[in-house]
């Protein structure tokens, strides 16, 4: 079961109730990879150690396999150390093969995702259930309409402007207007790569197939990532092992856990204390689909896992997220007084940030909804690097952030503690 806390803030010191910590982190459908998402860490951990008091030191990612990448991560405060082991699952191989598929393909299945969601009534259901997430969806759906309809605008109005203009005939009117919606068609290829539209349009079709029930790489993911953790909590070298998933990975990282429940019924019953951090999680979307059964099966399983600490952050300045949802019974799982997850934590980037740098960013909401996995630009009650970096149980977190960071950042940091961030 959850254990409780064992530890008090003391002082200017926190008595570390974690020492060694293993995380297991899942990301969101994006190509950059292990290298990447590392040097986003590494810049974090920068801020960090420029705006709170605990030392920093961040060894470089190493490439263990064509699944998992890993680098380590020790912070230091007066009277505690935590060594943290950062693993991360690659899913980029994957992500870039989806990505990479040709373009008609990409629009026939974005079309076949749109026609999905409206006769399925999903689009409806998360409209209704979020409507900030549900806009942004649209509004994807609507570019890949675009998609199609310009060409066919072009292709209708050429025949009549080559017989008008030229006095060529039907035949040759009907040949070049599929030239002309053919040539426009592939010119609009570069505009919808570098929209995003390739990108989510690969990442809704591969969910999809996933909430229905196919067969996708998503399968071989969350196998390896189960194993993963399992084998990390058989060592039991931890006080505490997590698997948190951003954004796309908020799915695999719940079917990591609820597969790794299934291979073992009583993991998290004995050894490190088990964690599952979901943030800015578009599971609910997949869950909302009426066929997505297997999905709701796995929140219903982790709704009631009492060997589990499910967080789930929601931020409502993040349009790509549910904010203010229960990721539970508002996807229509009902498991009545077994229930004991998730916590819900609804965190604010605004007070991340000053005014002047959180405007300059507010309205661009891919980077909002990076900001999860960010350090701020000013110590705050939800900061990414000292969740998953620091002396308290990720649980506790949300149940006193406030408390948390203010002892943190009042530490006083004794010079000679003071470590180099690596790059």
């Amino acid at each position: 079961m959850n254990r409780p806390v064992r530890d008090e803030l003391v002082g200017e010191d926190v008595a570390a109730a974690i020492r060694r910590r293993h995380i297991l982190y899942v990301e969101g459908y994006d190509p950059r990879g292990a290298s990447g998402f590392f040097e986003l860490f590494r810049r974090s951990c920068e801020r960090f150690q420029r705006l709170w008091a605990p030392a920093i030191t961040l060894q470089p990612c190493e490439i263990d396999s064509e699944d998992l990448a890993h680098w380590r991560v020790d912070m230091r405060g007066l009277s505690w150390q935590v060594d943290t082991r950062y693993d991360f699952l690659r899913l980029e191989n994957f992500i870039q093969s989806d990505m990479d598929k040709p373009p008609l393909l990409q629009a026939l299945r974005g079309l076949g995702w749109f026609v999905d969601d409206l006769l399925s009534g999903a689009g409806l259901r998360i409209l209704r259930a979020s409507p900030q997430f549900g806009s942004h969806l649209l509004y994807f759906e609507l570019l890949v309409l675009a998609w199609w309809a310009i060409p066919a605008v072009v292709a209708v109005a050429v025949p009549g402007a080559v017989s008008d203009g030229l006095g060529w005939g039907l035949g040759a009117g009907i040949v070049a207007a599929l030239a002309a919606a053919v040539a426009v068609f592939f010119a609009l290829s570069p505009i919808a790569e570098r929209s995003g539209l390739i990108q989510i349009t690969s990442c809704w079709w591969t969910l999809r197939k996933f909430g229905r029930g196919g067969q996708t790489w998503l399968d071989h993911a969350i196998d390896v990532g189960a194993r993963r953790v399992l084998a990390v909590a058989k060592a039991n070298e931890v006080d505490e092992l997590a698997v948190v998933g951003h954004s796309t990975g908020g799915v695999i990282a719940s079917a990591i856990i609820a597969r790794a429940l299934e291979l073992d019924p009583d993991l998290g019953r004995d050894g490190p204390r088990l964690a599952l951090l979901t943030l800015g999680s578009v599971m609910p979307a997949v869950a909302l689909h009426p066929a997505a059964r297997g999905m709701r099966n796995i929140v219903a399983r982790l709704a009631t896992a009492r060997a589990l600490a499910w967080i789930d952050c929601q931020c409502r300045k993040d349009i790509m997220c549910f904010s203010f949802f229960d990721p539970v019974e508002g996807v229509g799982v009902k498991v009545g007084p077994q229930r004991c997850n998730p916590l819900l934590w609804r965190i604010s980037f605004k007070e991340m940030f000053s005014p002047e740098v959180y405007g300059r960013f507010k309205w661009n909401f891919f980077r909002v909804h990076y900001q999860y996995i960010m350090a701020g630009d000013r110590p705050a009650p939800y900061d990414y690097v000292p969740i998953v970096a620091g002396p308290i149980a990720i649980a506790e977190w949300p149940t006193r952030p406030d408390d948390f960071k203010a002892a943190l950042v009042k530490t006083e940091q004794p010079a000679a503690n003071m470590a180099a961030v690596t790059s």
